[in-house]
């Protein structure tokens, strides 16, 4: 559809409101507008995200998942007004219209942003608010990406004339000159006149003189202090409330009342700091020990350690609990601690692209000796920060991130700032070629090796086995590939009751109701197998899938690997009992229909709504005459005749009991079907229409056409016929609809009645189920060098060499469309002896078994849109643990340490076990905790 133009589709001053298309077709034109001409300064504006996905489904908007299969059918009602409510506080920013925004707000989980334009028009057609604008800003010239400072900085303003404190919102991509001048515009002065310092923690860390320097790349962060003097010895000028023309990242705000914040979207910095960054940029060496003013903290200068070391907490700059539980982890990691208090500068990779010329590596070394420096004074990692945004824009901001994630960056930034390989040699990946896996495992690593050598591979990368093999052609595909952690998937052990309404297919029982449990994240290969052992499925028969909708089946779950979380609690699931191999016949889907005799022809097609529930059967693909449609319907209609039909209707109903039995039809080798002492139709056609007890005419999934039944053969478009029968009150006399009406839902919560249950799992069956062979999804399609197309092959992963420092991480976090959920279960984890020798493949290093032991744990507490991080740490030396949660370190029991928020594990190998049984060694603490 073409739009010459949008403003034009319908006039402002009409009172007609637009129909769900001509919305969806406007917000799309316009947003296609938006997108193609966005500049810096454009408005988007935050609208609620639960308001959006019901206006999308309301419009047409439903959105597909990995199998193309829809996840939500178009909602009918009209959404009510735009309710953005819970995005902002209860208060209002003093001195000016805008409300204070959420802290915690995510994304595509809590609000969506759109065009000024498309704004314009919702707000035009269904009212509401508030109104949360925000503006456009650009990484930079260059790059055509832009973000929205969703989260501009909130700094708080101090006086130096008589330390009055006022809060300022302004951007993070503003200009220190743009700085001044608001801070001139309230204080009344010039700006001549003053002088503006970094004043984090209230001490002067820096001045700002440098104009053209970005707040960000000055490392002014999200809530901290800044302190205005002035130059001359002058007397108070007085104090303007007013606002600075309501520009929306330079709104005056009142007191802050929370430490936590966030700013949408990259950035990318294009000057650094003084100190390390400047002093390496200048003369192009390194002095790791030289003072960090930035960050108000003198590293040590002997590399030495005393009684207090490493017990030094991180300030949180503003949601950056998440980088700081992952930086207390690494440097508590023994190689790590012990690579960067000696000189690592000699191995400083200046000349790799992929790295920041050794920036990112001296940044963490140098944070590294703050942490570990004599006394517990908290650090404040804003250079860090700065440094490590550059080398991964994705973090730069106040945001929420996954901790995670992070950490993979920084261990990939470390390597390539640290990779001794100056320059990498190309070199061609080779087959197997059938060489044994110990030889070609060992030429995949060496050849690794000559293209990364770095303190991170040594100490943290491992090399797995991938084995894929082709489904059609069996063709087998072994590849090493190397690993920096371990994602292991939590066995989901909450489980989940499903209710299903099971069907013969061959007309042989009525309709029955089944309620299974099934765990939550499981598949439908899952539910088809539950359901067939409690409805005592026959070794000849198989159940088929489906999801009812509107009296109509919406869609056949015939993917066995589809999970189970698209399956609502508000849904109908219709299972069909058929012959096995029915997928080589002509399955025969049956609508029901209300019928109105009284009504004429012409309009008997309209307007009349589905009844019961669709009936599924299976007929020969050579048989689809008029009489082998009509026996095959009233087969499976024979367990709904009602006990006071006789006489002619019930011999009619049976068709002279010729009816088909689908125990009768053999399938061939080649797909071709004949019947075993079984004929469909009577032999004359005619004289079984005039004793038909129902009308049967051919339609579509919706039921919504009819065409007459031919009566030798009927042509059909793929694998389903559909045909739509007439219910009039003969059928009724006839049959008893009710057992196809009003069938159970998924879930219906009742008095006591539990949905979920949770139970305990441990780290042992998260291995087994990262190793097991499953097939590849149907979006990660393999291309087979045999067939030469691209095959859903199964995948095995085999653990092949083990690092010193093993990373487990733990996937906690789901996510689907319109689904994102995080697992709280217990996971049990030995803290001594993990015995590794069960799940490792290589055998080279001799008798020594692969034994670890925990000396780190990444926590997350509280949900998907916001929670919070922190880590344990194990002093190695004083074998004593201690829980560091931003600034505040404490001491804490070892067992304390299993918790159900343990995110990321941290092991590292050690020589032998302390508690051996058979050989194999086992953790006392954690069979304990099994057991009880």
């Amino acid at each position: 559809m073409t739009i010459p133009s949008a403003e034009g589709f319908l006039q402002a001053s009409s009172c007609l409101p637009c129909t769900a298309e001509e919305e969806r077709e406007l917000v799309a034109a316009l947003t296609r507008e938006a997108e193609e001409n966005v500049k810096d300064g454009d408005l988007r504006y935050l609208v609620s995200q639960s308001w959006w996905m019901e206006w999308q489904r309301y419009v047409g908007l439903v959105s597909c998942d990995e199998n193309g299969t829809e996840q939500l059918p178009q909602a009918t009602n009209r959404p009510r007004q735009i309710d953005n409510s819970k995005l902002v506080s209860a208060e209002t920013i003093s001195g000016s219209e805008e409300p204070e925004l959420q802290r915690t707000l995510r994304e595509g989980e809590d609000y969506t942003l759109v065009p000024q334009q498309v704004w314009r028009k919702l707000f035009q057609w269904y009212k509401g608010g508030p109104e949360i604008p925000r503006k456009v800003i650009f990484d930079s010239p260059t790059r055509k990406g832009y973000m929205v400072d969703v989260y501009p900085l909130c700094l708080k303003l101090i006086d130096g004339r008589d330390n009055s404190e006022q809060n300022i919102r302004i951007s993070r991509k503003a200009k220190i000159h743009e700085l001044y001048s608001v801070v001139c515009s309230l204080m009344s002065v010039e700006q001549s006149e003053i002088v503006i310092w970094d004043y984090y923690q209230k001490s002067k860390s820096k001045k700002l003189t440098n104009l053209n320097e970005t707040l960000d790349e000055a490392q002014i962060t999200m809530d901290q202090e800044i302190l205005f003097e002035m130059k001359l010895d002058e007397s108070s000028s007085g104090f303007s409330s007013r606002s600075t023309n309501n520009e929306l990242a330079l709104i005056p705000l009142g007191p802050s009342t929370s430490s936590l914040s966030i700013a949408g979207g990259p950035t990318i910095s294009n000057s650094f700091s003084s100190g390390i960054g400047s002093s390496f940029s200048q003369d192009n060496s390194f002095s790791p020990l030289l003072k960090d003013s930035v960050d108000g903290y003198n590293s040590f200068s002997n590399g030495t350690k005393d009684d207090t070391h490493g017990l030094s907490g991180l300030h949180n700059l503003g949601n950056t609990c998440f980088m700081n539980s992952a930086i207390q982890s690494l440097v508590h990691t023994p190689p790590l601690v012990e690579y960067f208090l000696e000189d690592y500068t000699r191995e400083i990779n200046t000349e790799n692209p992929l790295g920041l010329q050794g920036e990112l590596a001296v940044a963490f070394g140098e944070l590294l000796r703050k942490l570990w420096s004599s006394g517990r004074t908290s650090v404040a990692p804003r250079a860090f920060k700065s440094k490590l945004s550059r080398f991964a824009p994705q973090f730069s901001g106040y945001n929420q991130h996954d901790s995670q994630e992070l950490l993979a960056f920084l261990l990939d930034g470390l390597h390539e700032d640290l990779n001794r390989v100056k320059k990498k040699p190309y070199i061609e990946a080779k087959d197997a070629d059938g060489r044994p896996d110990d030889e070609f495992a060992e030429e995949c690593w060496n050849y690794h090796k000559a293209r990364n050598d770095s303190i991170i591979v040594d100490k943290f990368q491992g090399q797995y086995k991938s084995t894929l093999v082709c489904p059609v052609c069996n063709k087998i595909s072994v590849t090493f590939d190397p690993f920096m952690y371990l994602s292991l998937p939590l066995p989901s052990t909450v489980t989940r009751m499903i209710t299903v309404t099971v069907f013969s297919g061959t007309g042989d029982a009525l309709p029955m109701p089944f309620t299974v449990t099934v765990q939550k994240n499981g598949n439908c290969r899952d539910l088809t197998k539950a359901l067939a052992d409690v409805c005592c499925l026959k070794s000849s028969e198989t159940l088929l899938l489906t999801e009812v909708y509107e009296r109509r089946i919406y869609r056949y779950l015939t993917n066995p690997i589809e999970g189970l979380h698209n399956i609502k609690d508000e849904d109908i699931l219709v299972a069909y009992r058929l012959p096995v191999g029915h997928e080589k016949l002509l399955r025969l889907e049956i609508l029901h229909r209300r019928a109105d005799r009284c009504v004429a022809e012409p309009q008997f097609n309209i307007n009349r709504k589905l009844i019961g529930c669709p009936l599924v059967t299976c007929i020969p693909n050579d048989s689809t005459g008029k009489s082998d449609i009509y026996a095959a319907v009233s087969a499976v209609l024979v367990p709904f005749v009602r006990a006071k039909a006789h006489g002619p209707d019930v011999s009619a109903v049976k068709l002279n009991g010729n009816g088909p039995s689908l125990d009768g039809i053999v399938l061939t080798d080649n797909g071709t079907t004949f019947e075993e002492g079984l004929s469909t139709s009577t032999g004359d056609d005619d004289a079984v229409a005039e004793h038909l007890p129902f009308q049967l005419s051919l339609t579509d999934e919706k039921g919504s056409v009819r065409n007459a039944i031919n009566m030798d053969s009927n042509r059909v478009l793929g694998i389903v016929m559909r045909v739509l029968m007439d219910w009039s009150d003969r059928e009724h006399e006839m049959y008893n609809i009710d057992y196809m009406d009003e069938l159970p839902e998924v879930f219906k919560p009742g008095f006591l009645s539990k949905k979920t249950r949770q139970e305990a799992v441990n780290l042992f069956s998260c291995l087994d189920a990262f190793l097991k062979e499953e097939p590849l999804g149907p979006d990660d399609m393999w291309y087979c060098p045999g067939c030469k197309e691209h095959r859903q092959a199964t995948k095995k992963l085999d653990l092949w060499r083990l690092p010193e420092i093993l990373v487990v991480h733990l996937k906690r976090f789901s996510y689907s469309r319109y689904m994102k959920n995080k697992l709280d279960t217990f996971v049990n984890f030995p803290i001594h002896d993990l015995n590794m020798s069960k799940y490792v493949k290589q055998t080279s290093r001799g008798d020594r078994q692969p034994m670890y032991e925990l000396y780190a744990v990444i926590n997350h507490y509280g949900g998907l849109g916001g929670g919070h991080y922190s880590a344990y740490a194990k002093l190695v030396e004083e074998d004593n643990w201690y829980h560091f949660d931003d600034s505040h370190v404490s001491s804490v029991n070892e067992d304390a340490i299993r918790t159900s928020a343990a995110y990321v594990l941290f092991f590292r190998r050690v020589g032998g076990s302390s508690t051996v049984a058979n050989g194999v060694p086992v953790d006392i603490e954690m069979v304990d905790s099994l057991e009880t």
